[in-house]
């Protein structure tokens, strides 16, 4: 492959030698020579002749050339003077002529074609630029090319000891790699390798690391290529390519290709609203074809990437083509702690740190998440100026990317800050006294992202699946926050604080009538409508419809859950009102309070103030006003990245 390119480079510097050589050969022809001796003007030049200076003169067309007496040579131009020879004669000067010099014909021929000449090269030099100039997937014109990458096995650097999280997926894997070092192992009891592997699962849990793992591993070329990167705006377009990637992956067999995102190209064949037959159809039958048509393909194993694999065609899922699906899901505990190893390699650490603690924190976190917590972290010790990373750095990293950013720099008033603290103590007392619900992780009014505070439930382990109980525990705690509001300050101050807990409330409620069939009254039935939108490989007349009594019967199901939960939340908060203003005043005084301070207050106790709390710190206005002062001698707090939110969320959500 690199031979190639060099041979292709060569020939271009040739040609443009070439051309610059030609083109200074005809500047220099068109361009004046430069006159030998001294050029003089007509009347200086009879003026030498009358006074018998000049010796020898040499005629050419109009050009005069010259010795003098002294030897010095001369050059002067005849303005056609008719008696210039006669003056010379009398003057006794040697006079001697030549004919002009003229071009030869074959010049005259170059210089007349040399403007079509230089066209005709310049719109083939473009041609060639635009159908790839002999390169790979290059040029505008060079449409049907493959666009997948060559990676070569010496330069694959990943194997399974960089891959951790998810053993049950590499074990499935493992057979593709030892077919590619010794198939005779196999092939001697008539096995045959899998034909495609399918990897499957949500994003961040490493699929891609997967398939650069497994090239690394059976050190055989690798070609990557993204299911978006077959279809273009021309027709026929991606049905070549996927020829050409093919070939090209038979000339280097064995080998590997991996097709990223493969739902942009697999989907359903018939859907939507374009009819059953476009550009992308078409892509994917010639897909088909190759995979597993009339020519076999010897050698090739497509892997291909997904976490939508509830649309890819079911042609495209049978056994000769994808063969084997392997699930990728997201890491249990020790799949977690395992994944924090790896990456806590790269950063230096404090002896405080401890993946096992920070594993069984983050529950529902995938690969990619724990992979920018660790980022998080080293940037928040860097922030402080720090050698290490110590455990506190990844609590904070932690929080960030469950809770969001803290917005210091936002100003509340006393009153607001009071509303937001009954809020909060409200999520968190009503979800301390209800059966199966998730422990309170941290409870904040600082505000962080569009949240003027945050109430953090966080399971203590890994959860598959919730209990009808579960459910409605969920709905009171969310509703607690509104019931708060409207016991401290009565039900005219309630605020719109509480929409986005209502909202995910309606939500569990309508789902577990209509979806998980927790209600009595109708039982153990479907009545979700498919929500299936028309562009995702599903038909536009899907859907399943209800008479208007079952519909009624529904919401009057959904209204009884919520009510309940809702008078089983007010009840809990008027039972532990005292509870609800320690809480609350503790939220106003510290900002955030923990675990720790929770289980305090639950015991009727004065909280502890927090371990990094400093007396009376300045909030809301007066942090507002200590900043102008102080600028420049605190730090800046970190600004968000984008951190996802995996498990959790805020229990109230606050909007301005």
């Amino acid at each position: 492959m690199g031979e190639r390119p060099l041979s292709n480079m060569l020939k271009n510097i040739l040609l443009w030698v070439v051309i610059a050589a030609v083109l200074m050969s005809v500047f220099n022809n068109f361009g004046a020579r430069k006159p030998s001796g001294a050029q003089l003007s007509y009347t200086q030049f009879i003026e030498a002749v009358h006074n018998g200076q000049v010796k020898q003169v040499v005629i050419e067309g109009n050009a005069v050339k010259g010795i003098t007496t002294a030897g010095q040579k001369f050059i002067t131009y005849n303005p056609n003077d008719p008696h210039l020879i006669d003056d010379l004669l009398e003057n006794k000067v040697e006079i001697k002529a030549k004919p002009p010099e003229g071009q030869s014909l074959l010049m005259q021929i170059f210089i007349s074609w040399f403007p079509m000449l230089l066209l005709i090269g310049v719109w083939v030099f473009f041609m060639r630029q635009m159908q790839g100039g002999g390169g790979a997937g290059r040029g505008a014109m060079n449409f049907g090319k493959s666009k997948a990458r060559l990676m070569e096995e010496d330069k694959i650097k990943v194997t399974f000891k960089d891959v951790a999280g998810c053993d049950e997926a590499i074990e499935e894997v493992q057979e593709v790699v030892d077919f590619l070092k010794d198939p005779s192992k196999f092939q001697k009891l008539g096995g045959r390798i899998p034909k495609g592997i399918l990897m499957v699962g949500p994003p961040g849990t490493g699929k891609t690391l997967i398939a650069r793992a497994i090239a690394g591993e059976a050190k055989v070329p690798f070609f990557t290529i993204s299911g978006s990167d077959f279809v273009e705006m021309f027709v026929g377009v991606g049905a070549s390519r996927v020829r050409d990637m093919f070939e090209q992956a038979k000339k280097h067999a064995p080998c590997i290709v991996f097709i990223d995102e493969i739902d942009a190209v697999g989907r359903h064949r018939g859907a939507g609203l374009g009819g059953g037959h476009d550009e992308r159809e078409q892509t994917l039958n010639q897909l088909l074809v190759e995979m597993d048509g009339f020519e076999g393909n010897e050698g090739i194993i497509i892997i291909a990437a997904t976490n939508r694999p509830d649309v890819l065609d079911p042609a495209l899922l049978r056994p000769g083509r994808f063969d084997r699906q392997v699930t990728v899901g997201l890491p249990d505990i020790r799949g977690r702690e395992q994944i924090l190893k790896v990456h806590l390699r790269k950063v230096p650490t404090a002896d405080d740190v401890d993946p096992k603690v920070i594993a069984r924190g983050t529950p529902g976190f995938s690969g990619a998440d724990l992979a920018n917590l660790v980022n998080e972290a080293s940037l928040f010790a860097a922030r402080a100026n720090k050698k290490l990373v110590d455990m506190g750095d990844l609590e904070k990293a932690k929080d960030k990317i469950l809770m969001g950013v803290e917005r210091r720099s936002m100003v509340m008033s006393d009153e607001e800050k009071r509303m937001t603290a009954y809020h909060e103590a409200g999520h968190a007392i009503v979800g301390l006294n209800v059966p199966e619900h998730d422990p309170v992780y941290k409870v904040s009014i600082m505000p962080r992202g569009r949240a003027l505070g945050i109430t953090m439930f966080l399971p203590e382990r890994d959860q598959y699946s919730a209990s009808k109980r579960k459910l409605e525990s969920q709905i009171s705690s969310l509703f607690g926050g509104r019931i708060a509001e409207a016991l401290i300050f009565g039900p005219e101050a309630i605020t719109t604080g509480a929409s986005n807990d209502i909202e995910r409330a309606t939500d569990i409620a309508r789902n577990m009538v209509t979806k998980w069939g927790l209600s009595e009254k109708l039982g153990p039935l479907a009545y979700a409508e498919e929500e299936g939108e028309v562009f995702l490989g599903r038909s536009v007349t899907q859907h399943k419809s209800m008479s208007e009594a079952t519909a009624r019967m529904i919401d009057e199901e959904i209204r009884a859950i919520i009510d309940r939960n809702y008078e089983r939340a007010e009840r809990i908060l008027k039972e532990n009102m005292d509870k609800l203003h320690m809480m609350a005043e503790a939220l106003v005084k510290y900002e955030t309070i923990d675990r720790d301070q929770i289980d305090a207050i639950m015991r009727g106790e004065t909280p502890p103030p927090p371990k990094d709390w400093e007396d009376n710190p300045p909030t809301g206005k007066q942090a507002a006003d200590a900043e102008a002062e102080a600028k420049g001698k605190q730090e800046a707090p970190a600004e968000p990245s984008g951190g996802v939110s995996p498990v959790g969320g805020p229990a109230g959500q606050h909007f301005e």
